[in-house]
């Protein structure tokens, strides 16, 4: 292991304004035989401090953000990490890493992004802070959204005493199943060989608001139980639908192509494998379409799910994926499973030994994510609820906040939580678990209030109950 530190500004890297002053340790550690290099940088407040770590979790493929996390958490006086897992990319890149050159996959690099980094980060962070500040942290806090978030619960299942507070927000739980449901979309619209315009997927989407925007008893542009709308796009059939200037009419197929999606993946025989788009959030993540400007409409896959596909199942990063229709999805979500579950699950719901550890969990999900399924998170609440002894005992440790017309980690119609670290501090500190988190209006500046605890919920004559 090596460890490099500077005061930030030096060191060949640019000057951030707008922080407080700190040192960046940077450390390169390997996992022999593996030998990989593991990049972890740990910021140190230099005299901003608030005695807390709060390790900072990725996005896609990336294992960790560095200065988009960090900034943020040293402005807070937060000694704070991130983590490279050793597969170094971006965000939305491809995970060039996972092959050898004899085209197997590096399950040593697999298990660094999958669980074992965030693990390391919070051990070795734990030790810079210490030396540096000559104390250890008082508390130390997880936070993360999507991979990030599931990173987080990675966490409270396989390593309870790393981490104080974990704030996982919507996390992608499940990776190798969710990874699958989020290319199903492009499956439909290969198997039926058609692919609709933007225009006609928002179509839809205005269609079921307007058909189940009351159904949370408040009329406000958004819909507030999208697991209770019932919608049946076949009532669009027919209509016109303006376009870039042309008229388009809506055919059979597209509303069937637009039930599937919202349904979610399904076995030939009709057997649900994962949940589908909620009604309501953006069909553009996942069932993208793109006209050349020779040759037809083709479908756009999220880059993700089709790496996943390509790298993980397929182990061919170049395999035009425009051809996987029924047939081959159904092989392929059951290798996925088969597989990858214990590695990159990340669903297991005994958390007995994080409980025991009294460690306190976060997790707030938008219910228009048009990426990673709200569905998600309610159904492993529901399954922790039943291995940890119902509602009331998981609540203890582990609440839940569901934000209605919010997408993915930000963004939408609906309000969004403000500072839900800082609800997750009080609880972990003070032991005021939160009944609600304070949230603030997003693109509709009509709709406000605050986030219930799940499975409560606010009505105009009543807060949350």
């Amino acid at each position: 292991m090596s460890v490099v530190g500077h005061p930030y500004g030096m060191g060949g890297r640019a000057m951030i304004t707008g922080v407080p002053a700190f040192c960046d340790v940077t450390i390169v550690l390997t996992h022999p035989p593996l030998r990989d290099r593991v990049r972890i940088e740990v910021w140190l407040p230099r005299s901003t401090w608030n005695g807390r770590f709060q390790a900072t979790g990725g996005g896609a493929f990336a294992a960790g953000e560095f200065e988009r996390a960090l900034v943020p958490a040293v402005r807070r006086g937060y000694a704070a990490a991130s983590t490279d897992a050793g597969v170094p990319g971006r965000p939305g890149g491809p995970p060039v890493w996972a092959l050898r050159r004899d085209r197997t996959v590096d399950e040593g690099l697999l298990a660094n992004f999958a669980y074992r980094s965030v693990h390391d980060m919070s051990r070795i962070g734990r030790q810079v802070i210490a030396g540096f500040y000559g104390r250890p942290p008082a508390y130390s806090y997880f936070t993360g959204c999507s991979t990030g978030g599931r990173q987080g619960l990675t966490e409270a299942q396989r390593y309870p005493g790393d981490f104080d507070g974990i704030l996982a927000d919507a996390p992608a739980i499940a990776w190798n199943r969710l990874t699958l449901a989020q290319f199903w979309p492009q499956v439909v619209m290969n198997e039926a060989g058609v692919y609709p315009t933007a225009c006609e997927f928002a179509a839809f989407n205005r269609a079921a608001v307007a058909a189940c925007d009351g159904d949370d008893g408040r009329r406000d542009g958004i819909i507030g139980r999208p697991d209770t709308c019932r919608f049946d796009p076949e009532r669009l059939v027919g209509a016109s639908v303006r376009c870039h200037g042309r008229t388009i009419r809506i055919s059979r197929a597209v509303a069937d192509i637009v039930r599937r999606i919202w349904d979610g993946p399904t076995t030939r025989a009709g057997k649900r494998l994962w949940y589908g788009l909620p009604r309501g959030a953006s069909f553009s993540w996942l069932a993208g379409t793109t006209k050349p400007l020779l040759g037809p409409r083709r479908g756009a896959p999220f880059p993700v799910a089709a790496d996943w596909i390509r790298y993980f199942l397929l182990r061919q990063p170049h395999r035009d994926v425009s051809t996987i229709g029924y047939t081959e999805f159904e092989r392929l979500f059951d290798e996925s499973v088969t597989r990858y579950d214990a590695v990159i699950g990340s669903d297991e719901p005994d958390l007995s030994a994080f409980r025991a550890a009294g460690g306190k969990m976060l997790t707030w999900h938008g219910l228009a994510d048009p990426v990673v399924f709200p569905q998600d998170t309610v159904d492993y609440r529901r399954r922790v609820e039943s291995a940890m002894g119902g509602a009331a005992a998981t609540d203890r440790f582990y609440r839940v906040f569901l934000a209605p017309g919010v997408g993915h980690c930000s963004g939408g119609s609906g309000a969004v939580p403000t500072d839900p670290l800082a609800a997750l501090a009080d609880w972990v500190e003070h032991g005021r678990a939160p009944d609600t988190l304070p949230a603030a209006p997003g693109a509709h500046p009509n709709i406000s209030g605050d986030l219930c605890r799940y499975p409560q919920q606010a009505t105009p004559d009543r807060p949350c109950h």
